[in-house]
């Protein structure tokens, strides 16, 4: 029996068994399906459905009857489109559309408004749907590793998102509505193309983490000094020259990674950040430090290699944690 056929005839037998016993969870991943077997659709009752990592390559219309689906995990599979019937799950609270090959999504995805978790990571997607913002009641949404060049004024609407990963797309510029997320607790825009941030990036004000790395920023919004609840800012791997006074602000932080920028100097300001336990200054051009930088007396790891300096300030004897990481942080 060839290796798909023993998957279809294992999906049977459980569907069966689901059947008997009226079970709502039914696990079908990992099974090699090209097809899903048919006997699925008298599952009406199914409240949980799992179907990564399969060979599906396009689901079947019926799929949509199974409206009392709470949690449908399609990750892993080959799917490059998604039939117009999946908008009627409109009880779902879980959607998994990981590591497919979807180009595109339907305007009908606003339908599912029950929706707390949307994981479309690891695709092609070039755009996303206005029709986005009507998921009012998402917490998270996962859209790392994608080809988004843009994203709508309408993510702005999600106003419950608590963790939002947008890492790994060509991103040059984010909308303003952005700063309507007042939510987010976790920002991740690592490994984008952006230029600049909007200045309403200041009102997401519970961002706890912040990542920016790999970018082509060039500055800081001042309003970045209002995120006085982050704990970790990545910002490695930029183009950045100069950091703005207001990030004396963020005295909650404990990690700040600048390493791989161009900056020339640090402001006085970064003395405040007493919580610091890890500061990345590294592959810069710094040519003098801030006699404030002594104050950072909760420091365990500094790295300031691959700079321009040719004195350091007194202050820095200061850091009894630090010195034994030495001048490159390790």
């Amino acid at each position: 029996m060839m290796e798909s056929e023993a998957g279809q005839a294992i999906a049977v037998t459980r569907i069966t068994k689901c059947l008997e016993d009226g079970s709502t969870s039914l696990n079908l991943s990992g099974l090699e399906l090209s097809t899903v077997p048919e006997s699925l659709a008298q599952l009406t009752y199914l409240k949980r459905l799992d179907l990564h990592g399969n060979q599906l390559t396009a689901l079947p219309e019926w799929l949509g009857n199974l409206t009392a689906l709470t949690e449908l995990d399609l990750e892993d599979n080959p799917l490059t489109a998604l039939p117009e019937s999946l908008g009627n799950l409109s009880a779902l609270t879980w959607l998994y559309l990981e590591d497919n090959q979807l180009t595109a999504l339907p305007e009908w995805l606003g339908n599912l408004t029950a929706l707390t978790e949307l994981h479309l990571g690891g695709n092609p997607l070039t755009a996303l749907p206005e029709s986005l913002g009507n998921l009012s009641a998402l917490t998270w949404l996962y859209l790392h590793g994608n080809q988004l060049t843009a994203l709508p004024e309408s993510l702005g609407n999600l106003t419950a998102l608590t963790c939002l990963y947008l890492g790994r797309n060509p991103l040059t510029a984010l909308p303003e509505s952005l700063g309507n997320l007042t939510a987010l607790t976790e920002l991740n825009l690592g490994d984008n193309q952006l230029t600049a941030l909007p200045e309403s990036l200041g009102n997401l004000t519970a961002l706890e983490s912040l990542q920016l790395g790999g970018n082509q920023l060039i500055a800081l919004p001042e309003s970045l000094g209002n995120l006085t609840a982050l704990t970790c800012l990545y910002l490695g791997d930029n183009q950045l020259i100069a950091l703005p006074e207001s990030l004396g602000n963020l005295t909650a932080l404990t990690t700040l990674i600048l390493d791989r920028n161009r900056l020339t100097a640090l402001p006085e300001s970064l003395g405040n950040l007493t919580a610091l336990t890890c500061l990345y200054l590294g592959d810069n051009q710094l040519t003098a430090l801030p006699e404030s930088l002594g104050n950072l007396t909760a420091l365990e790891s500094l790295q300031l290699g691959g700079n321009q300096l040719i004195a350091l300030p007194d202050s820095l004897g200061n850091l009894t944690d630090a010195a034994r990481f030495g001048p490159n942080g390790r």
